[in-house]
């Protein structure tokens, strides 16, 4: 039987969801898990990679088990696991559902917090400075993404991958004073490489006004690197959506 399950997880202390030789991650923490509950060992398929300390309020992985899963699979799943990952649901699918193949469109956010806060210090970028910046600058800029569909200038280096191409349909910020934050919202079938933490860059670097957007516009166009590029810390990003064209 194939089942898809439903968890968040905050990245902190993980070298990203994917397993690593010697490194602690999410998909090897839950294996474990349950490996621990199940008395064999069970492996787990994402819906994607995520970086070294970046998170996931809404993630998706499947399992197969021989057996149907007890009543109490939540339950004793949860009870094991580290305060840091949670599986909020479990879902009985057809054999051929796949939790990464399947997916078409994903979402993620970007939050920057505008003052020193002790409380989002794991889950935000605290960025004081960030008052400063001309959010109508970083607008224009996040609006520019959607209009293109190669991001080759937005992907580290040596990720091996085989296309840049990517179908964005939304990029925006959101300024949120009462929280004291602003906060990015892209949308794409898929994403490259370091691609969304770039993305931000860019636009806070237009924001502060060390380019332009039009020349993060001639990037695109080109399909060439800005003169400096910047990645963003990874505590801000967190995936915040995964959608499938059947319900589970």
């Amino acid at each position: 039987m194939r089942y898809f399950l439903t968890l968040a997880y905050r990245g902190t202390r993980y070298a990203g969801w994917q397993s690593q030789p010697d490194a602690p991650s999410v998909q090897e923490t839950l294996e474990q898990a349950l490996a621990t509950i199940l008395r064999h060992p069970v492996a787990v398929t994402g819906c994607g990679r995520t970086d070294t300390g970046v998170h996931a309020r809404y993630y998706v992985a499947h399992i197969d088990t021989e057996n149907a899963l007890p009543s109490t699979f939540l339950y004793s799943l949860n009870s094991v696991l580290p305060p840091d990952i949670a599986v909020y649901a479990v879902a009985p699918v057809q054999l051929a559902a796949h939790a990464r193949f399947d997916a078409f469109e994903r979402s993620y956010e970007y939050r920057i917090t505008l003052r020193k806060d002790p409380f989002v210090a794991e889950t935000d970028w605290i960025y004081p400075r960030g008052r400063q910046l001309d959010l109508e600058k970083m607008q224009a800029t996040a609006a520019l993404f959607p209009q293109y569909s190669e991001f080759f200038p937005f992907c580290k280096t040596h990720s091996g991958v085989d296309s840049y191409a990517c179908m964005l349909t939304r990029s925006e910020w959101l300024a949120e004073p009462e929280e004291h934050r602003l906060t990015f919202h892209i949308t794409s079938n898929r994403f490259l490489r370091g691609m969304v933490r770039l993305i931000v860059g860019a636009c806070i670097q237009a924001g502060n006004g060390q380019f332009s957007a039009e020349e993060v516009r001639r990037a695109l166009e080109s399909q060439t690197p800005l003169k400096k590029n910047l990645s963003v810390p990874p505590q801000g990003l967190a995936l915040t959506a995964v959608k499938y064209p059947y319900a589970f």
